[in-house]
């Protein structure tokens, strides 16, 4: 499990072998970014299609929702400690969208008008849900980082050394779906969110995950 980091100290992090630990700095400057864009950036722009009206409030999505930050974390200790090659690739694709994403948020200040003030039911997904709406605010939401970082998990683990199998490929497909879904359901988001975040990380794909200097040779597994 550790043997590629068996000789690792902080005096060789700057090496070849290990300068990939510095990506992990990727997380405080997300998080500054993200703080700041919330409460300096004021929302211009309401982002809304008819189709979010047919879009009942569902507050069972709750589950896969929430279940996004524990893979989140899974999938970055797993490529980290098993599969480095894919490590590198996710961090530089959630670090290329990233700026893309808070890029949009200042030039294109958005928000939505989605959330219900009233809800059908009182249950502890509900309950979880208002508590969600006051930490996450209704601002910066096209395009959704939800579906970004669930459709960038899909790549990580896709050919990845234990979850590159069809069975684990198609529950990766199927949860990165109702995640991806589970944003609309809970009136995180509108569909446009969830489209443009789509069109994002499929751009974005082929620099951080496919070599792009000549035919797409077979990722030595490290």
């Amino acid at each position: 499990m550790f043997d590629y980091y068996s000789d690792f100290n902080f005096k060789n992090i700057t090496s070849e072998k290990y300068r990939h630990l510095f990506l992990l700095l990727f997380w405080p400057v997300y998080l500054t970014l993200f703080v700041l864009t919330e409460k300096y950036i004021t929302p211009i722009h309401t982002v809304y299609c008819g189709l979010d009206d047919l879009i009942p409030f569902c507050e069972f999505f709750v589950i896969p929702y929430v279940l996004w930050y524990a893979l989140l974390a899974f999938v970055s200790v797993y490529t980290l400690l098993f599969d480095v090659t894919y490590f590198k690739k996710f961090y530089v694709f959630l670090s290329v969208t990233s700026i893309i994403t808070f890029a949009i948020y200042i030039l294109f200040p958005n928000m939505q008008n989605l959330r219900p003030t009233e809800f059908a039911r009182d249950n502890i997904f509900v309950d979880i849900m208002k508590n969600l709406y006051e930490v996450d605010t209704n601002t910066n939401v096209c395009p959704s980082i939800h579906v970004i970082f669930s459709i960038g998990m899909l790549f990580a683990l896709w050919n990845s050394k234990h979850f590159g199998s069809a069975a684990w490929r198609t529950v990766s497909v199927i949860v990165t779906t109702l995640i991806c879904i589970a944003t609309v359901f809970l009136k995180q988001h509108s569909v446009i969110d969830i489209f443009v975040g789509v069109l994002l990380s499929a751009a974005i794909f082929p620099f951080a995950f496919l070599d792009l200097r000549g035919k797409n040779k077979k990722i030595k597994k490290e």
